[in-house]
């Protein structure tokens, strides 16, 4: 993908998704293979995984990184506004987000889209952290946020995540 513009290097990052969730439905095998993906195709990122919407609170889920936080409630850092507001967020400095929530000290930038599914209902959300200030743009936002869409689209989600 060297040379390649961030729009290509995440179509083929999403043709890997769906190369891997084409013959698999299973919530948790889908998120554990695409956090593994994110954590091996990505460059410059020191967490990727994703947080679920549980009894009214984001719980971490699969991930690739150093040990995170279990539990953020919807009105805490950036997961938790992500979450509230349906809308991917875009932190170019982390120290500058009001209430951000450090997991690890090497973060400096973080990005989190979330998972809604096509009728409407929160999952979660996507996290993915930098040691890099400004390592995330609008072209990772419209990247991710397709990546979580093919994501979601292919997956059977229980009623309740347990």
């Amino acid at each position: 993908m060297k040379g390649a513009t961030k729009a290509e290097q995440y179509e083929q990052l999403v043709s890997e998704l769906r190369g891997l969730v084409a013959d698999e439905r299973d919530w948790l095998a889908n998120l554990a293979n695409a956090a593994a993906l994110l954590g091996l195709r990505l460059p410059d990122l020191n967490w990727a995984g994703f947080y679920l919407l549980r009894a009214g609170r984001l719980t971490v889920g699969p991930f690739q990184g150093k040990p995170a936080c279990v539990h953020i409630e919807l009105s805490r850092g950036v997961c938790g506004a992500s979450a509230s507001r349906r809308e991917t967020i875009v932190v170019p400095d982390v120290h500058q987000f009001p209430g951000h929530i450090a997991c690890d000290e090497a973060s400096q930038s973080e990005i989190v889209v979330p998972l809604v599914t096509a009728d409407g209902r929160l999952l979660g959300v996507l996290d993915l952290d930098s040691p890099k200030l400004a390592r995330f743009d609008e072209a990772d936002a419209r990247g991710l946020e397709q990546f979580g869409a093919v994501l979601t689209a292919a997956t059977d989600w229980p009623a309740e995540i347990p």
